[in-house]
């Protein structure tokens, strides 16, 4: 019965293992399944950062490439992700073990989103990203 309710109805599932951790009945939580979950919230928040920083170089990306086209959306939207980069690491600081491979990461993404959105062709951004992860998150930085 352990893993019907994770099967069939997690939510449920959810709260009775919390009160059987919560009351120490270790011995009839379903572990493998909690630590599944919890490796799950792990990657998650590994995922949460890529996306924050695909949004930041994107708009980093429109912003250096379609000069013409900055207006407040691109300069608010650069500054909002900037921020949220900030505090999900000031939330998840082991994370910034892998900046430098999540920054790889985005930046791959981003140049999709930038082709797309800009109708430039691939090629037109560099292979790698033109900027560190300080760079991209300084407030006052803007690339010309």
């Amino acid at each position: 019965m352990k893993n019907a309710t994770y099967e069939t109805d997690f939510y449920a599932w959810a709260n009775e293992q919390a009160a059987l951790l919560r009351e120490r009945k270790f011995a009839e939580a379903d572990m493998v399944h909690i630590a599944e979950e919890i490796q799950t919230m792990g990657r998650a928040e590994k995922r949460e950062l890529i996306n924050r920083l695909t949004l930041l170089l994107l708009h980093l990306l429109k912003w250096r490439y379609q000069p013409n086209l900055r207006g407040r959306s691109w300069r608010l939207t650069i500054k909002e992700q900037r921020k949220q980069v900030l505090i999900h690491l000031a939330d998840n600081p082991s994370l910034k073990s892998i900046i430098e491979d999540a920054m790889a990461a985005a930046y791959d993404i981003a140049t999709l989103k930038a082709a797309r959105e800009t109708a430039l062709d691939e090629d037109a951004f560099p292979a790698a990203s033109p900027w560190t992860f300080e760079q991209a998150t300084e407030p006052d930085f803007w690339p010309e």
